[in-house]
């Protein structure tokens, strides 16, 4: 379904409802999240959470969706300028020329015409939920790969992040301008620790041969639940148990 219309309609309350009794995923493509948006996707988690009773998830959820469709949206955008301006992304030099547009150009009086230029360009935000009983997890995906600074920039943040347990901390030592102090990726990992969930649960990656980026939080319900992650790591250390032996 497509974020923009300006009230819940029957349909849209009808097809919620619908998919979550069947715990179907459900996915909301967007450009440039309006108020209504937020509103649609809070309606969405609470919708789901409140199926399993787990309305205490609310605000760790919702508040990193709203962060990750953010750092989606802007990387977005910073694709829309690097192709007016006819720079290349991946190229280290102009790369730099085009981040120091990138960050004048950057204001909300400007989100309209975003807005249109990624519906021209055929860039949007895709985020999905999928549920059930046992786990939440939340994607928000790019249709395009990251550029190698910016993997290894979001490989700084998760690194450096992990030093800290509140924001405030994170932002007087690593907060700078170059790209945003990049609280919205520390912001939701910290809000996944400070829940009580392993940091590892929330990821960002590229699949290169679909062309995407995504960011994933997976939230276990079930106390018996293991992660993928988990569930990896476990079948790497099988494996490598398995080749000693």
């Amino acid at each position: 379904m497509n974020e923009g219309i300006e009230e819940f309609s029957q349909e849209f309350l009808f097809e919620i409802e619908t998919a979550v009794k069947k715990e179907e995923p459900v996915s909301i493509i967007t450009y440039v999240l309006s108020s209504n948006g937020e509103s649609k996707l809070k309606h969405l988690i609470h919708t789901v959470l409140a199926k399993y009773g787990r309305e205490d998830l609310i605000e760790l959820l919702f508040t990193s969706a709203k962060e990750l469709i953010v750092n989606a949206t802007k990387a977005a955008i910073k694709r829309v300028l690097f192709r007016e301006l006819g720079l290349d992304i991946n190229d280290s030099t102009q790369y730099d020329q085009g981040m120091t547009s990138f960050k004048e150009n950057l204001v909300s009086r400007k989100f309209p015409y975003y807005r249109r230029k990624m519906k021209e360009n055929g860039l949007f935000v895709k985020v999905t939920l999928s549920f059930n009983k046992d786990r939440i997890i939340l994607l928000v995906q790019n249709n395009f790969n990251l550029a190698s600074r910016e993997e290894k920039r979001i490989r700084e943040k998760f690194i450096h992040s992990k030093e800290f347990d509140n924001l405030f901390e994170y932002y007087m030592k690593y907060g700078d301008t170059t790209e945003g102090a990049g609280m919205g990726i520390t912001m939701v990992e910290i809000l996944v620790a400070q829940s009580g969930y392993d940091r590892h649960l929330f990821t960002i990656y590229s699949r290169r041969s679909e062309n995407r980026t995504v960011a994933r939080v997976e939230i276990p319900l079930a106390e018996d639940y293991m992660p993928r992650r988990h569930r990896y790591q476990k079948w790497l250390q099988e494996k490598s148990r398995s080749f000693i032996e």
